[in-house]
């Protein structure tokens, strides 16, 4: 599996410890930046994760934010691009499993770093099911195709 992962000033940190989790589960990943904690702004990095991502460049993509609103908000602009944005264990793996997420978000200023790298394990961990998620994934394809 091929990551990338990019973050803004309020997820830096906790971007840099995904890395050190990724490092140790020897997954491959690109990371598209920030590199501090200055104010910069989100759509900057999510929007070459999402474009990347929505290429088939990366099979996934993770996104933090002092939120996660801004990053899940920004890469959801991008066709091709299921972003969701999970502070719990439950909705990681559903997110996975019902809807197919290729881009994961998650807010440093909401959840704890324990809590932040648990979910990454089990989004990582989880497969689409398809059966019946595939016909309601596909409708979201063809809204994003749409003038709707």
């Amino acid at each position: 599996m091929k990551i990338i992962l990019g973050a803004d000033h309020g997820g830096y940190q906790l971007k840099e410890e995904i890395k050190q989790l990724l490092d140790s589960l020897g997954i491959v990943y690109e990371d598209v930046g920030c590199d501090c904690e200055q104010s910069v702004d989100y759509p900057d990095y999510a929007l070459p994760v999402a474009q990347r991502v929505a290429s088939g460049e990366f099979e996934r993509g993770i996104l933090v934010c002092g939120t996660g609103i801004g990053m899940s908000i920004a890469a959801n602009k991008v066709k091709g691009v299921r972003c969701a944005l999970t502070h719990d264990l439950f909705s990681a793996k559903a997110t996975r499993e019902h809807n197919d997420s290729n881009v994961l978000a998650l807010g440093a200023r909401v959840i704890g770093p324990g809590l932040a790298l648990e979910i990454v394990k089990v989004w990582l961990g989880a497969e689409f099911e398809g059966g019946r998620h595939a016909g309601r994934v596909e409708k979201i394809a063809q809204i994003e195709g749409s003038d709707v």
